[in-house]
């Protein structure tokens, strides 16, 4: 096993490693999972849904022995090779950060879970997402697909099964043998969630998951009542009949639950069956985190966190509606850009040219008086703190660094969540000063125009 952290800046790793990890070095991650490697998953799923193209981005790049990572968080392995990428904001091998971040945007509470976070297996973070994938699964409906049914009554509104029929109904007492192509709710998909909710609910650690909210509850009873043919020696069976890649026009959110479904049964396979050359294990887009779990405080403030996928909440480079744009957040006279790489403490001169450009024009677009980035930050001595960059020249607007810190000497994990919450609530303070100073600033303008 082998250990480093996201944005490493480079590592030296031991030869021994090389011919594995050549394999799947400098290669992008939308071609390691059109390689067919199932047992490979990425968040978020759709690797095109955010602006910094997760599907272009390697796990790592390898040079030599130089082992160099980016935003991507997780572990991976293949052949005799593992790798567990932590955030680089981890201490002690408690990835508090990681666990604070999948814990917010999942929606799921890690105190109420008798799980330990130094737990080598990053795969149990598939129990917990799993309620969030069930809950989207449902909001579509229950899944369903036709079947044939055979059936022996009076009641013929099917094709008829003359030898069935001869078998069972002869002397005929009025019955007929017919057989019809009809949805069924109790399916292969539907067995696989009813397997998978099984064993979560065996499972010594994960079991309070299931019992989070009232909504998770419902979905899990809505799949008991339409699998009634569930019988726990049928599971390797089931598991069988869903190797085959799930693909439909309209229960498409039930894609990512089959896939969670797949990995959480098939653990152990995972663990001791490892195929030659085949790639496993779970990664997470760091920038997507972050991203996601900023907007669990930002929209509190009034920001629109545009969403690519369903296009909504987009803004427009022209009048006639065309040239469509997505931010990260916005609102008027507020643009936000959310980056997880190292941007803490960087001057205007050594940030990305694209990063700076994208920004100002945002800015110009919305006639925004105020936009940056906002980052995370390993300096304890300020929790949440604004770094001018300047103010630009034509039209005017102030470009800024937000930096939220992570604390680095926690006590325990409750501790680091405690701390996480103040520090937001300053963050949150300071850009509201902000904003409120730039109103001030334009009013004022407004009256001298006047």
């Amino acid at each position: 096993m082998l250990r480093t952290t996201d944005n490493n800046c480079g590592k030296e790793i031991e030869k021994d490693f090389l011919p594995d990890l050549n394999l799947i070095a400098n290669k992008k991650i939308s071609d390691l999972i059109l390689e067919d490697n199932p047992n490979l998953l990425v968040f978020p799923n759709d690797l095109n849904q955010t602006s910094d193209k997760i599907s272009e981005e390697y796990i790592f790049s390898l040079h030599g022995s130089i082992l160099t990572t980016g935003n991507i968080m997780g572990f991976v392995g293949i052949n005799n090779s593992e790798i567990t990428i932590h955030s680089r904001f981890s201490k002690n091998n408690n990835d508090y950060f990681l666990h604070y971040m999948l814990q917010k945007v999942f929606s799921i509470n890690l105190f109420d879970l008798k799980h330990g976070i130094n737990n080598e297996s990053i795969f149990d973070f598939l129990l917990y997402m799993f309620p969030f994938y069930l809950k989207k699964a449902l909001r579509q409906g229950l899944y369903k697909e036709y079947h044939k049914q055979n059936y022996n009554d009076s009641n013929v509104r099917g094709t008829i099964d003359i030898n069935r029929h001869l078998r069972q109904n002869i002397p005929f007492i009025g019955n007929i043998a017919y057989r019809v192509r009809e949805h069924s709710f109790d399916n292969k998909i539907t067995q696989l969630i009813r397997h998978t909710i099984e064993f979560i609910q065996q499972h010594e650690h994960a079991q309070g998951v299931l019992n989070l909210d009232s909504e998770t509850q419902s979905c899990v009873n809505q799949i008991f009542q339409v699998t009634p043919s569930y019988e726990y020696g049928q599971r390797i069976s089931i598991i069988n009949k869903n190797l085959k890649p799930f693909s439909h026009p309209y229960f498409f959110e039930y894609k990512a639950l089959k896939k969670i479904c797949m990995q959480i049964l098939r653990y152990e396979g995972l663990k001791y069956g490892k195929e030659k050359d085949k790639v496993y294990g779970l990664l997470f887009d760091g920038a997507w985190l972050w991203e996601e779990y900023l907007n669990t405080f930002l929209n509190k403030c009034g920001f629109n966190h545009p969403q690519n996928k369903s296009s909504k909440g987009a803004i427009y480079l022209f009048t006639n509606l065309i040239g469509k744009r997505f931010p990260d957040f916005w609102k008027e006279n507020f643009i936000l850009d959310a980056k997880y790489k190292r941007l803490a403490g960087k001057k205007a001169e050594n940030i990305d040219r694209n990063d700076m450009n994208q920004i100002i024009s945002y800015m110009y677009v919305k006639m925004a008086q105020i936009g940056g980035f906002i980052c995370p930050s390993d300096n304890d001595e300020f929790r949440a703190e604004e770094t001018n960059i300047g103010q630009l020249n034509g039209y005017g607007g102030e470009v800024n660094i937000w930096t939220l810190s992570i604390p680095q000497q926690p006590e325990n994990f409750s501790d680091f969540c405690t701390r996480m919450k103040e520090n937001e609530k300053l963050m949150i303070d300071i850009i509201e000063r902000q904003e409120d100073k730039a109103l001030a600033t334009t009013s004022g303008h407004k009256t001298l125009r006047g």
